[in-house]
This record gives structure tokens, C-alpha cells and sequence, in this order.
């Protein structure tokens, strides 16, 4: 019996890998089961290897398992590349069309299926895959009712006849596993619980939260990783109302994500590392007109085309200072897919009550990886449209409107263009007060530090730190993004061993809440920063904002492979033991 498995299939793009995967994963999580589903692939339409793993687990997963349980190889060439990952002894199913080889001192079953065979006879080579299914059934434990079932469900609009093969395909896979006498391997979970779950990538939920908030323009240029909000909310916007332009390159995206926001509509637009650098011009213009945008960057590895298909966090210090001047913007870095749902809703809010761009820092972990979704927070969202004046209040004004008044907390309000007696001149030269273009110093000076005193506040807005046991802890861990799956996962192996270990996840990069991250480090003995890049950019931003001390170390990961709770477990041991000594 198992807590956790991981199953994987493996072949060449173009072969049906995904589909395959979310098969395993939908039907899984049906039963109960809590899933994690995630990839490797290249950087092409077709042709290359790629692999998804599935893991199931009894217990809310949101990181990697350090093994596989279970490979499917539909080429040699994944057996060759994955073998190594696999549990002692653990069963490879392989297409016998391939003539598959363990290589030598693999320690692994091959289980051969005739896979291409069994399809052909039942008349659909398609059905291949299918079949893998129903044999990854058997050695998983899993009722084969349920695939079918499902099976009914996905190909019912096909016909009975499609439906009939991909059943059957299921059937002889099971059969053969299940009857062979020489499958050593095989597993079990505990039993699950089905409940109201939903298989959900960071892309999708942050999609439904901005569609909650009111979004009805995006404004894009497609970009993996992500173009599937833009898809997203291509499908969403003929019910409830919006449009989808997809643009000329990122530059006018993010113009036109202003244009809509000074006219009073909620827009957004999201890219990723190369079509952010694109937008930084735009953003300082959203910054200094004061002109609400909602812009999510999907990181991945960099710098230039990087590895597109592969996470990182190394626009941290980009999202945070990018562009030329003092451009004044929050950033937001969800780290759960729930949590990019509260992002996608809250960032609207955020731009107009501080007419300001709101940066939403993903990453392509967070992003395209599929994750159990229990339940959307939707009780909570909320309408905050900030300080917009209406035409009740202008016209009973006896002087000139001023929309770039200063004000004691740095927020002047707005009209919206059409409102009588209002103000809506916006330009991205410096201006004063009436939104005239204005070089006079004392000028200068009075509204650079009235865009800066508005966001201060921000530095202790609630929920942006999130500590827990961290007080009197031998290590605490600090993270952002998706990492903080890995993270807690390695926490809690780690209190299981009787060591006290603490985190903290930042949910806003800037303005950098430092004293709450802080007070919330409190007297822990060792900090430990874990980021997916080279440099320690939290840390070093911590740094910048006066937040360094001896305690002080970092776990840093830069291959564009997803962070393991084990890399943190042996980090952590380290930390520890090197403070024994």
C-alpha cells in the first residue's frame, strides 16, 4: 500500500502523450484521488521525446515524486532516457513493436504488450494508447469500470462503434497484466473519497478570476506558456461578454490593455520573459499616467528564447524594476492554482484602487502543470473600483478638477472620459496636477512622491505573507511561485523526523512587504531562500529593502526541471548538521 504513486508515458510528440496522461489523471481523480500532472517537452509542434507523469496520491500533492512507479514507453528511446528514475524493480510496459531492451543494469521489468498488434486487430491503430491505459490500470490498482465509464463519456459523441474500441482496447490491456503470471509489481493505494475536485492549471483558475473581476478585454500575442488564458477566455467570453484581440506583437497588447483601462474597462494581457521585455516601455507609461493594467508574466528559462517549455523564476527582479526610470507597480506571486485565482480577481482591485499596473508573476509550474482544485474561493470576490469620480460629483465642483491632485496618501481620483467638467488628459510626459505637461522641479518632485507614497501602505497588506512554524524553528523557508508545493512537502517529511522547520510563501514581491517577512522570520536560526534561478533574486531584493542577515543561505535551482521536496530535505540536513558542528 502506497500513499503516493507516479505514473509516467513517454514517446514522441505528436504521439498522444497528453491525452494518454489526462486519462490516467481525470479518471484517477474521480475516484478520489489527489493528482499532479506534469511535463516534459520540446520546444516543437512534432517530433522529439516528451513525457507525463501522473502522481495519485491519498493526501493533497502539489510537487513532483522523486521516483516513478509505473513507465510507459512507446520508443526506445524513453526507456533509455527514463529508466533511471524508475523504483527498484518497477515495471516498464513497452510496445513489443519496438523491440524494447532494459539497458544494462537497469533494474526494472519489462513488461512487453503488443500494443501496436492488439490495436490493429481491434481495428483502430488510434486505440494503441488505450491500451497502456488499461494495462497501467491493472498494475495501479485501479477498477477498470471507472476508465470505461470515462471512455463512454469522451468518445460518446463519436459513436457506438469508437466507443466499443476504445473500451476493448482498455479491456485486453487490463486482461493482459492482470493474467500474466510474471508481472512481479503491483500496487495500491488506500481507498479515496470521490468528491467535487477539478483537474486545474494556474493558466485556467487565473482565467476565472479575472473573467470574476469583470475582465472583458484581453489583449495578446500568443506565447507559451501563456497562451492558454487567452484561450481560456476565448471560450468564456461569448456567454458572459468580452473580446479576445489577439495583437501584432506584445507592444500593442499592452497599449491597448492602457487604452481600455483609461476608458474605465477592466483589461488584461499575458506573456511571458520575451514578450514582458517588449512590454516594459508600456508599463512605465501605465505607471506614470496612473492608468490601472493587469499584466500576468508567465516566467520561464531565460534570457531570450531560453528553453520556452521549461520553468523558472528569473523575471523576479524584471517584474519588480523593469524599464527605464521609476515606474511605480505591484507584483503579485501566486504559488498555487487557487491562489492564481484570487491573484486573477484581486490584481483588478489592486490597479484601479491604485491606478497602477498590477503584475501578476507566474511561472510555467504554476502555469501548465495540473493540479486537484477542491474548491474556488468565489464567496470572496469582491468589486473595488477605487476613487472614480462620477458626473454627480463634478458638476458641483466650483474649481478645476485636478487629476493629479496630491493628496495625502498619494491616490488622486479619476474620471472616466465622457464624465462633464472631468479631467482626462493622460500623457506619459511629466505632468502637473491638471495632467498638463509640466518640467517645473518642485512639480517633479511632489508627483514622483506621491505615485511612490500610494503604494506604501502595501508593504503590510494582510495575506502577502504567509508564515507557518516558523517561531523558534532551526530553519525557516522562504518561497515564491509554484515552489511552495516542493516546499511544504519537504517541511513536512522533515517535522516528521522530529526537526522543528518552518516556511514562509511571499505572495507580493513589491512593494516588498520586508518588515512583516521580517517579524514573520522571527528568531528562527537558519533562513533558507528557495528560488529557480541563478541569482537569489528574492533574497537579493530582500537585501535591497534591508532584509540581511547571517542566517541567511539559499537553495537555488536553474535547470529548468521542477524543484523535488528531497533537493529541500538535503539542503535543510545540511543547514542543520553544518550548525551541530
Amino acid at each position: 500500500m502506497a500513499q503516493s504513486l507516479a505514473w509516467k508515458i513517454g514517446g514522441d510528440q505528436g504521439e498522444g502523450i497528453d491525452s494518454t496522461g489526462d486519462v490516467v489523471g481525470t479518471v484517477a481523480s474521480r475516484l478520489g484521488y489527489y493528482i499532479y500532472g506534469y511535463k516534459h517537452f520540446s520546444s516543437r509542434i512534432k517530433g522529439g521525446h516528451t513525457h507525463y507523469t501522473v502522481r495519485l496520491s491519498a493526501q493533497p500533492v502539489l510537487a513532483p515524486e522523486p521516483e516513478v512507479h509505473v513507465l510507459v514507453a512507446l520508443t526506445q528511446e524513453t526507456i533509455d532516457r527514463n529508466v533511471a528514475g524508475l523504483v527498484a524493480g518497477g515495471p516498464v510496459i513497452a510496445d513489443a513493436a519496438f523491440k524494447p531492451q532494459l539497458p544494462d543494469g537497469a533494474n526494472a521489468q519489462l513488461i512487453e504488450i503488443p500494443l501496436t498488434q492488439i490495436a490493429r486487430a481491434i481495428g483502430a491503430p488510434v486505440v494503441r494508447n488505450m491500451v497502456t491505459v488499461g494495462a497501467s490500470a491493472a498494475l495501479l490498482g485501479l477498477p477498470l469500470e471507472a476508465f470505461a465509464k470515462y471512455v463512454e463519456e469522451k468518445f460518446g459523441r463519436k459513436g457506438a462503434v469508437t466507443v466499443a474500441q476504445n473500451v476493448q482496447a482498455l479491456e485486453q490491456g487490463y486482461r493482459f497484466v492482470a493474467e500474466h503470471p510474471d508481472v512481479k509489481t503491483r500496487y495500491a493505494l488506500p481507498e479515496a473519497t470521490p468528491g467535487k475536485r477539478y483537474l486545474m492549471t494556474g493558466n485556467d483558475t487565473l482565467a476565472l478570476g479575472a473573467l470574476g473581476a469583470g475582465c472583458r478585454l484581453m489583449a495578446a500575442y500568443p506565447i507559451t506558456p501563456a497562451t492558454d488564458i487567452m484561450e481560456t477566455l476565448a471560450g468564456l467570453f461569448p456567454k458572459y461578454g468580452g473580446a479576445i484581440c489577439q495583437m501584432e506583437d506584445e507592444l500593442a497588447a499592452v497599449t491597448m490593455v492602457i487604452g481600455a483601462g483609461y476608458a474605465g474597462a477592466r483589461a488584461m494581457t499575458a506573456t511571458s520573459g520575451p514578450g514582458f521585455s517588449l512590454m516594459q516601455e508600456g508599463i512605465g507609461l501605465a505607471s506614470v499616467a496612473e492608468i490601472p493594467a493587469v499584466i500576468v508574466d508567465t516566467q520561464r528559462v531565460g534570457p531570450s528564447t531560453g528553453m520556452p517549455t521549461k520553468t523558472e523564476q528569473s523575471d523576479l527582479m524584471s517584474a519588480v524594476f523593469g524599464g527605464h526610470g521609476e515606474g511605480e507597480r505591484i507584483v503579485l506571486t501566486p504559488g498555487t492554482a487557487v491562489q492564481a485565482f484570487e491573484d486573477g480577481y484581486e490584481a483588478f482591485n489592486l490597479a484601479e484602487r491604485y491606478q497602477c499596473p498590477v503584475i501578476i508573476l507566474s511561472d510555467l509550474g504554476l502555469a501548465q502543470w495540473v493540479q486537484t482544485v477542491e474548491n474556488l474561493p468565489y464567496e470572496r470576490l469582491t468589486i473595488d473600483r477605487g476613487q472614480i469620480v462620477g458626473a454627480e460629483e463634478t458638476a458641483a465642483l466650483e474649481a478645476e478638477f485636478l487629476r493629479y491632485r496630491v493628496t495625502e496618501d498619494g491616490i488622486s481620483p479619476r474620471t472616466l472620459p465622457g464624465t462633464p467638467k472631468g479631467q482626462y488628459l493622460a500623457t506619459g510626459v511629466e505632468h502637473a496636477q491638471t495632467g498638463k505637461v509640466s518640467e517645473d522641479p518642485q512639480n517633479r518632485a511632489a508627483q514622483t512622491e506621491k505615485r511612490r507614497r500610494k503604494l506604501e501602505p502595501l508593504r503590510e497588506r494582510e495575506g502577502v505573507v504567509l508564515a507557518d512554524g516558523v517561531e523558534g524553528a532551526e530553519v525557516a523557508v522562504v518561497c515564491f511561485g509554484s515552489t511552495i508545493g516542493a516546499v511544504d512537502e519537504a517541511v513536512a517529511d522533515l517535522r516528521g523526523r522530529g526537526l522543528k522547520v518552518g516556511r514562509v510563501q511571499l505572495r507580493q514581491a513589491w512593494p516588498l512587504p520586508a518588515e512583516q517577512l521580517g517579524r514573520a522570520l522571527g528568531d528562527a536560526r537558519k533562513v533558507l531562500f528557495v528560488e529557480q534561478n541563478q541569482t537569489g533574486e528574492l533574497r537579493g531584493l530582500a537585501r535591497l529593502q534591508g532584509l540581511e542577515d547571517e542566517r541567511f543561505a539559499s537553495l537555488l535551482k536553474y535547470d529548468g526541471t521542477l524543484l523535488l521536496p528531497q533537493e529541500i530535505v538535503e539542503q535543510i540536513l545540511t543547514l542543520v548538521l553544518k550548525e551541530e558542528v
